[in-house]
């Protein structure tokens, strides 16, 4: 195995991140500063920072993964490899996974994955149907009339998009929580009042919040998140 994705996999950070470490000499095999593309033999001691690395593994009692991402801004959702800064060789998981839904490329925040591709199409309407939150930055003040509109529905995609709660968050913040999904909703919707999205972060799906989930980092659904997701528990 490749030393960055040995790293990757620990769930320190992503590949391109294991790299960077390495090149910064915070690296160590057997006691020597380690070196890209590095190559490991069983019983390899590896230290990062002089710290042993985090043991990650799949959550004990289930057949699949089911992970939350923060997605940072410029990675693709998608699982082709082929596709520079893809959703999949960013996390670097050992098991083959698959994102539910998608959050734009230049767009941020939580973003869930899994190993149980047969299920997929199932979590897909299964979040279509919940509360997604985001917090939103745009380009001149919010005003009372543009949270009001946006609450009420907007036409974009040839249809008018469902009634959604929104909050004031700053002078130029707001707080949108939707029902839906359509591509670049928000930005299409802010668009059409006059308004450029400057920043775009999601942080709750459902009742599965990011929290303190750094940028580019991922962790296993609890037990508890899980089930609000799939209640048979025989799915997991």
């Amino acid at each position: 195995m490749r030393l960055n994705k040995l790293i990757s996999d620990s769930g320190l950070c992503s590949r391109r991140e294991a790299d960077e470490l390495i090149e910064a000499g915070r690296v160590s095999v057997n006691g020597r500063p380690a070196t890209l593309g590095q190559l490991l033999s069983e019983g390899d001691d590896v230290l990062v920072d002089g710290q042993s690395l985090p043991q990650r593994k799949r959550k004990a009692g289930r057949r699949h993964v089911y992970i939350a991402l923060n997605k940072p801004i410029g990675i693709t959702c998608t699982t082709d490899t082929e596709v520079s800064g893809n959703i999949v060789e960013h996390v670097g998981h050992e098991q083959r996974i698959f994102p539910v839904g998608r959050l734009d490329k230049d767009s941020e925040g939580l973003i869930l994955l899994t190993s149980n591709g047969d299920i997929v199409n199932q979590l897909l309407r299964w979040e279509n149907h919940l509360e997604k939150e985001y917090l939103v930055a745009v380009n001149k003040p919010v005003l009372p009339d543009f949270l009001a509109g946006m609450a009420k529905g907007v036409r974009i995609h040839g249809q008018l998009t469902r009634p959604c709660k929104t909050s004031r968050l700053a002078k130029f913040g707001f707080r949108i929580i939707l029902t839906q999904g359509l591509n670049r909703q928000i930005r299409l919707m802010s668009a059409a009042f006059g308004y450029r999205v400057k920043q775009l972060c999601r942080v709750r799906i459902g009742q599965i919040r990011m929290g303190s989930l750094k940028p580019g980092r991922w962790r296993n659904l609890t037990d508890a998140e899980l089930s609000t997701i799939l209640p048979r528990r025989e799915d997991w």
